[in-house]
């Protein structure tokens, strides 16, 4: 799962698990329903526009007619999502649905421009005598949040964080300690895995145990998280006032200035500024290029023009890595905290004054595989780091693979050229842009394989069909779901995720008794 796609399924498992009261009262607030709009997936986004400006409900067959067959697994998952946030409503046959009426009326109003004037906060309309321009906050927002991350790898001469900070740590499962001592903190295997997800997805860890701190510490958790979502739709490099703020939101200032999220100049001051790591909370837009996760310039560089890329130096590609087939890696990077992430799967062997060298080696996968990271961060992280020389590489491979296939298609079958080629025997090979060496990620895969060797599944049998007849109809159905696990043809019986089974069956008793009758 990618950066942006993980800490969307995050927080919107926390919205799903709020009571349906608390959704509600969520909803009255405009800035907050285009947050949960922007967390949510394309489907679901295509629903919502589909009815925000239509008072009457929509059928569910009308919603299969504009879904292809092979898109039913996305049109069940948006459908089940937005059923969880109480984003629409069933009508009492279960045949029709319409959006929360509430949820309606105030994201009608924010697109429409209709909301109330401080609906995305007031900006502050006196001159501030201290210049605070962009530069300034992406520089204060990095420090503190890197400051967390340097603490965390135990990189030595870093600054504390402050106690909220610690207490988040602790209580997220990140770090653990005996005592209040600072000192006797350290990173757990959640942590680990937490040095290698996106920044957006990081800074959520923390806001969501946050949320959970709220009853502890008497604050309204519908003012908190409507917060947070205005912060998220604020615009970078403005000035916003307190004074609209209510006695909540202005208390949670100080904590959020700790994690780089506002910049305020004191506790009394009346204004504060966003950071890009505020603004971009609900967006798909990169956050803060720290160490940790910084793209740098390597994916702008790779579709850029190539003869600047050619040009380019180590200097400005900091964090970029290349990986050799014989598993050599070299990082171009200075920074201890990225050093520090490296050293958790790769085994570093030289250092030099702007790079490291170091080799991937199956002790030092399992050494990362025993501290709760998987494979697939391992090598997500790899191909979000790869040296831009690396993409060109990949992208002109793939470009002469496409051209051979297309003409091979031609000359052996005629007709026009495909995106997808066909092989010889006669299935689809699809096109894939491979940044790392395939035996390099083969092999991390594999590792990750001789400790997982078992793996189980809670979900329900469907077995006893009458006939091949239905056994196909709703095994098919299932799979477009894509909540089958495995299925016998020959037995006719299949197993289902547990959260599958109550479509499978609602869809079952829908087809077979219209197929009886």
């Amino acid at each position: 799962m990618s950066g942006s796609n993980l800490f969307k399924a995050t927080v919107n498992e926390y919205l799903e698990g709020l009571p349906k009261p608390v959704q509600s009262k969520l909803y009255e607030a405009p800035a907050t329903c285009l947050s949960i709009y922007r967390l949510l997936s394309p489907t679901a986004k295509f629903f919502i526009m589909s009815m925000i400006f239509n008072e009457k409900p929509i059928a569910l067959r009308d919603l299969d007619r504009w879904c292809k067959p092979s898109a039913r697994k996305l049109e069940y998952e948006a459908l089940k999502r937005l059923e969880s946030l109480h984003l629409i409503e069933y009508d009492s046959r279960g045949s029709h649905i319409r959006l929360n009426a509430t949820f309606r009326q105030n994201f009608r109003d924010c697109l429409t421009g209709s909301q109330e004037p401080n609906a995305f906060g007031s900006i502050s309309t006196a001159v501030d005598k201290h210049q605070v321009d962009v530069a300034f906050l992406d520089s204060f927002a990095s420090q503190k949040w890197e400051t967390i991350l340097h603490f965390m790898v135990g990189t030595e001469s870093t600054a504390t964080p402050s106690s909220s900070v610690l207490s988040l740590l602790k209580l997220g499962g990140l770090m653990e300690g005996q005592g209040k001592s600072a000192a006797n903190l350290k990173i757990t295997n959640t942590g680990f895995q937490f040095l290698l997800q996106d920044v957006n997805a990081q800074i959520w860890t923390l806001l969501l145990q946050y949320l959970n701190l709220t009853q502890e510490l008497n604050m309204d958790p519908v003012d908190v998280l409507n917060f947070i979502f205005i912060l998220g739709s604020l615009e970078l490099g403005k000035s916003y006032a307190v004074s609209t703020l209510s006695a909540t939101q202005v208390s949670m200032l100080a904590d959020l200035k700790d994690y780089g999220l506002v910049y305020q100049r004191s506790d009394t001051s009346g204004r504060f500024y966003p950071t890009r790591l505020a603004t971009t909370l609900t967006s798909d837009s990169a956050a803060l290029k720290t160490p940790s996760m910084a793209i740098e310039q390597s994916v702008e560089a790779s579709e850029g023009d190539k003869e600047q890329q050619q040009m380019a130096t180590p200097a400005n590609m900091q964090g970029s890595v290349i990986i050799e087939t014989n598993f050599k890696l070299y990082a171009y990077t200075n920074s201890p905290l990225e050093i520090a992430i490296l050293n958790l799967f790769v085994h570093l062997r030289t250092r030099f004054s702007n790079m490291v060298c170091g080799q991937i080696t199956r002790e030092s996968i399992r050494n990362a595989l025993y501290n709760g990271i998987t494979a697939e961060q391992i090598i997500k992280f790899l191909e979000t780091h790869a040296h831009p020389q690396m993409r060109i590489l990949a992208k002109e491979k793939l470009d002469k693979k496409i051209e051979f296939d297309t003409s091979h298609n031609i000359n052996t079958a005629g007709g026009a050229p495909q995106s997808q080629s066909a092989r010889a025997d006669g299935s689809i090979a699809q096109h894939k842009l491979e940044i790392l060496p395939p035996n390099v990620v083969d092999q991390i895969k594999l590792w990750q394989l001789e400790l997982d060797r078992i793996q189980t599944f809670d979900g329900y049998l469907f077995k006893d069909f009458p006939n091949q007849q239905e056994f196909d109809i709703l095994s098919t159905y299932a799979s477009e779901l894509g909540v089958l696990i495995w299925s016998d043809k020959v037995k006719r019986k299949f197993f289902v995720t547990k959260d599958g089974m109550s479509q499978v069956a609602d869809y079952a008793n829908r087809k077979l008794k219209r197929a009886g009758n």
